[in-house]
């Protein structure tokens, strides 16, 4: 899908100059067809990248400069509401009076962006828009790192101040262990998202700062200086809750080894409980003709108790030692 903004009444598909009109800044294509592609290459006379392109996880692929254009990329977070989160190129092709984006999946923050196109002023140049777009995308990121964060807080206090172990109901006690690792993997992965993410931004933003001081305004150099120290201090944060998570995962992956241990302990008390009336039933099972228990009144109920005895001695045995 094709969208060009400040184009007014269609002058873009009407006109028949081969330059695009004055008062368009920006040319969104999402998903686009070879066709819409085409089209843009022609009428922006500028090159727009496929999505193996701007999949590149190199510097140098991300970061390009031709005849005076900037081609950028990085990699944002689609689906961030959803537990289907996943990464999604998009590509910026910017030059002093027009902005080209690339993307293969719908995006809040482009979205947001675009509602504000119309009527905000200080949108009204394709750096201006750039600029607004790492703005969202940086609010966004620390939005979803704040939401991470007290998610992490929450689990944090259920594992080490709640009891996660069930000793009546041990398969619901491992039930509540296996729901909170997969929660605490599922936040390390969003925290993996939006590193890359941060990380993509930061370039693309730096890289743009430095080599279009030319034409950008100190307005939006003041702004994207902004954005990088944004993404310094949310980069310190989201290395703090890197740790976080590990930690949390390393203390979850404990006490399921707790769990197994103690389920082993059960197993060898009860084993080695079993052993000595397992012996005495097997003398006593033993028909030897001279065998003077059997002709006792009260032999019978003798080894009934010697059985029932040397069950009960190991039990007390353990228990004194603390061992269950």
């Amino acid at each position: 899908m094709l969208t060009v903004y400040r184009d007014e009444g269609g002058a873009v598909r009407t006109s028949t100059d081969p330059d695009l009109p004055g008062a368009v800044i920006w040319i969104d294509l999402l998903d686009p067809t070879q066709e819409e592609r085409d089209f843009v290459e022609g009428r922006a006379r500028v090159r727009v990248p496929s999505k193996q392109a701007l999949s590149e996880i190199e510097a140098t692929s991300r970061l390009i400069v031709e005849r005076g254009v900037l081609y950028l990329s990085t990699p944002i977070v689609a689906r961030g509401d959803t537990q289907d989160a996943y990464l999604s190129p998009a590509g910026f092709v910017l030059s002093p009076k027009l902005l080209v984006t690339i993307r293969y999946a719908e995006l809040s923050t482009f979205d947001a962006v675009a509602e504000r196109v119309h009527s905000d002023e200080t949108l009204a140049s394709s750096i201006g828009v750039f600029t607004a777009l790492l703005e969202a995308v940086v609010d966004r990121g620390a939005d979803v790192l704040e939401h991470l964060g007290a998610e992490t807080d929450r689990i944090s206090r259920s594992v080490f101040r709640g009891d996660t172990a069930d000793r009546r109901h041990p398969v619901r006690s491992t039930r509540v262990l296996r729901e909170t690792l997969r929660k605490v993997g599922a936040i390390g992965e969003r925290v993996s998202q939006a590193r890359d993410v941060l990380l993509g931004v930061g370039r693309i933003g730096s890289f743009t700062n430095d080599l279009g001081h030319e034409w950008i305004g100190p307005e939006f150099q003041v702004r994207l200086s902004a954005v990088q120290k944004d993404i310094a201090s949310l980069n310190d944060y989201e290395a703090h809750l890197a740790g976080k998570v590990q930690f949390l995962l390393d203390a979850v992956l404990g006490y399921i080894t707790i769990e197994q241990n103690d389920l082993f302990k059960v197993l060898t008390i009860a084993s080695v409980v079993g052993i000595p009336p397992t012996v005495m039933a097997g003398i006593w099972g033993m028909n030897f003709k001279f065998m003077p228990e059997l002709d006792w009144h009260w032999g019978y109920p003798l080894a009934l108790a010697a059985i029932t005895l040397s069950t009960i001695v190991p039990l007390v045995w353990f228990k004194a030692r603390g061992w269950f």
